[in-house]
């Protein structure tokens, strides 16, 4: 019997006595304020980073970069988490790091993509000296807008049909606002401009905007103006003509030099002083209220109409102008384009298009000093008095030059500039693909995200590509392929550009995210208009909306998407904005939801984890050390009950936990209602309905 006691007594010890295993899923560190500070250090700065474990579950965790290993320190324990701290100095060049955690005879290593069992440098954590962006464009809610189809509030300044010939035919404006485009419709105009957007501004920041994009607005013949005729002006069709003539091209005549209307409006200084003043006016208003305005760069390449070009000899003995280079060899502005044969001037069509479009010229910046500094120039312009602009967009950005090492330099030398005449102007890059070649500080600042937002949730809420050109399968509600896409890609994104990144559902190059739920390959071209808009799911929308306004990075809004504006690719995303017949709850869901976005902070700098996942289901949280949202994702038609570890996000695990849903999107529509749900242990059991989103908010 007493060997009995004592043998009892020596288990219990024991047991007593026991660790718990090692608890990798409570360990954690980011690029975030909470887990790095200062998160955008300069070199000389004291950076202190943390990291997160368990409670009492590890015998010690090191912060390990290049050949030095140094031990951290417990500066905070809560919540059943203890926060491990230790300080460096940021150096010169880029600082990589990881962790290394100590349990009894177990190492592991926490990098970038969570925790490893070996050393992976190429996972590192990164901090770049320097690297800054501009804090209001971080979770900034922005609105895209396709100048031509969002509002007309001039229809003085119209493009009249005939007023000049482009690619196959004459210029055509179009008098029924709720036609959808043609398959052909560069030249078909709306009237959409400046004094529109001015007229709707009461609407956009009731919407809850905080910055407007604009497509270009320079003078071009086309509707989408990605063919730059005058990078100094803004075109008078989408600003002011004061000036005014007759002169419509006759029937049959397809040379510009004879559309006198056309050459009047885009040639005359008054016209273009007068437009230009009116974006001025513009800019300040956006300003007055609140918010900021982006423009549209498009320097790889300009328009066939361009006037350092002139192809179309609108300019060609024009007062005030030069000679195109197209024109004469003789022109200021010879080198600006690359010509494969020099004996065919005058009027040399030769030239290097891009893509071999001959309405699209190649800029030449390595052969003429001229053009490199011009751009520049162009670039400082627009940020500078009097229009103070808040930043450009940079089309093809990566296109521009004819080699890496040209292009990353003249990014270097537009960063420099814009930054000096604005130093809170943002540089966000069109980019496909890798950008981490040039998020490095000094070039651009972020990018939009199709590799780490648009194209993985398309994927997974719809299983459609984003032109609705493929359906896969294999990709919808495949939730450990987005959660995957995710951490890879949003790893090339440093924390300055991934807070900053543009996340976009549809944009004026794709098709609306509302047509993509109809899961429908095809193009307008020959399923016709109708086919967008049959068998769409108005609540998936929904979902991604949620997801858009909870997830790291910029939501953009592409304009008529929060009224339920349908579409295949481009030209059929670009249907006008349908005033007077908008889905207003669709606006109202929006208003709402992008209200919840503005009124959280952690939603804007908090850290992501992703706490439960399944086929067609998802749930991520946004957190820092005492504030959490919790946001849980049903795309499935029925309902589902889970159980989903909260406490990873930093809920405790020691106490019952009460949170507040703040909202619920499903199948029949949404709520903002407040309802109280408790967690136990750190874990929540959810109802989730049908094709849902739940958001819930939690802080000690």
């Amino acid at each position: 019997m007493e060997l009995e006691r004592i043998d009892n007594n020596k288990k219990m010890q024991y047991i007593l006595n026991m660790r718990p295993v090692m608890n990798k899923d409570a360990l954690f560190s980011d690029g975030t304020e909470y887990y790095r500070s200062p998160s955008e250090p300069r070199a000389g700065e004291v950076v202190i980073i943390r990291f997160r474990t368990q409670r009492n579950n590890v015998d010690a965790v090191y912060l390990v970069y290049g050949d030095k290993k140094q031990k951290m320190r417990i500066y905070k324990t809560m919540n059943g988490f203890d926060y491990y701290a230790a300080k460096i100095v940021m150096p010169q060049e880029v600082f990589r790091y990881h962790f290394e955690i100590k349990y009894g005879w177990v190492t592991c290593y926490y990098n970038c993509h969570g925790v490893s069992t070996e050393v992976q440098e190429h996972f590192d954590f990164e901090i770049y000296p320097g690297y800054s962006t501009p804090d209001w464009a971080k979770g900034a809610v922005m609105y895209q807008i396709y100048v031509d189809r969002f509002y007309n509030g001039d229809p003085s300044n119209d493009v009249e049909t005939g007023e000049y010939f482009y690619i196959g035919d004459v210029s055509t404006r179009v008098d029924n606002w709720d036609k959808t485009p043609e398959v052909m419709g560069v030249r078909e105009f709306y009237g959409g401009d400046l004094q529109g957007i001015m007229d709707k501004l009461d609407y956009l920041q009731e919407l809850g905007i905080e910055v407007i994009y604009l497509n270009p607005i320079f003078v071009s013949p086309s509707n989408h103006k990605y063919d730059c005729q005058d990078y100094e002006y803004v075109d008078p069709h989408y600003g002011k003509i004061v000036k005014d003539c007759d002169g419509l091209l006759a029937p049959g005549d397809r040379n510009n030099a004879h559309a006198r209307k056309y050459i009047e409006r885009v040639t005359d200084p008054e016209n273009l002083e007068a437009s230009n003043a009116l974006f001025a006016r513009l800019t300040e208003e956006i300003h007055k209220r609140g918010m900021k305005i982006i423009l549209d760069g498009v320097f790889n390449h300009c328009g066939s109409f361009n006037k350092w070009m002139d192809r179309e000899q609108i300019y060609e003995g024009q007062p005030g102008y030069q000679p195109g280079a197209y024109v004469s060899a003789d022109s200021p502005y010879r080198h600006y384009f690359k010509f494969n044969d020099e004996n065919r001037w005058p009027y040399n069509t030769s030239y290097d298009g891009w893509w071999a479009h001959d309405t699209l010229p190649k800029l030449n910046f390595e052969d003429s000093r001229e053009l490199y500094d011009k751009i520049l120039e162009i670039g400082r312009k627009w940020v500078s008095a009097p229009y103070y602009v808040d930043g450009w967009r940079l089309d093809v950005a990566a296109d521009l030059g004819h080699s890496n090492e040209f292009n990353h330099q003249f990014w270097k030398d537009f960063h420099r500039v814009v930054k000096e005449a604005n130093p809170n102007a943002i540089i966000l890059a069109e980019h496909y693909g890798n950008p981490e070649g040039w998020l490095q500080g000094d070039e651009w600042d972020t990018v939009m995200n199709y590799d780490a937002f648009m194209e993985p949730l398309t994927w997974f809420l719809t299983g459609m590509e984003k032109h609705s050109d493929e359906y896969r399968g294999d990709l919808y509600g495949n939730s450990e392929a987005f959660i995957g896409a995710m951490k890879t890609h949003m790893r090339s994104l440093h924390m300055s550009a991934l807070d900053t990144a543009m996340n976009e559902l549809s944009n004026h190059d794709h098709s609306r995210f509302l047509t993509r739920t109809n899961q429908r390959v095809g193009r307008v071209s020959y399923a016709g208009p109708e086919a967008a808009s049959q068998g769409i799911n108005v609540a998936i929308m929904r979902e991604a909306v949620a997801i858009q306004m909870t997830w790291p990075g910029a939501p953009t809004v592409y304009y008529g998407d929060e009224a339920g504006v349908c579409g295949f690719t481009d030209p059929d995303n670009r249907r006008t904005y349908p005033w007077g017949h908008e889905d207003k709850d669709l606006i109202e869901f929006h208003k709402e939801i992008i209200a919840l976005h503005k009124k959280y902070r952690v939603l804007r700098t908090g850290s992501v984890q992703f706490l439960w996942n399944a086929y067609q289901g998802l749930c991520y949280g946004r957190f820092s050390h005492n504030e959490q949202i919790i946001v849980a994702v049903n795309n499935q038609e029925e309902e589902r009950e889970v159980l989903i570890d909260v406490w990873k996000a930093g809920i405790s695990r020691l106490e019952k936990s009460c949170l507040t849903r703040i909202m619920l999107t499903h199948k029949d529509g949404y709520t903002s209602e407040k309802e109280e749900i408790t967690a136990r242990a750190g874990v929540l059991c959810l109802k989730m309905p049908a094709f849902s989103v739940t958001i819930l908010h939690h802080k000690d």
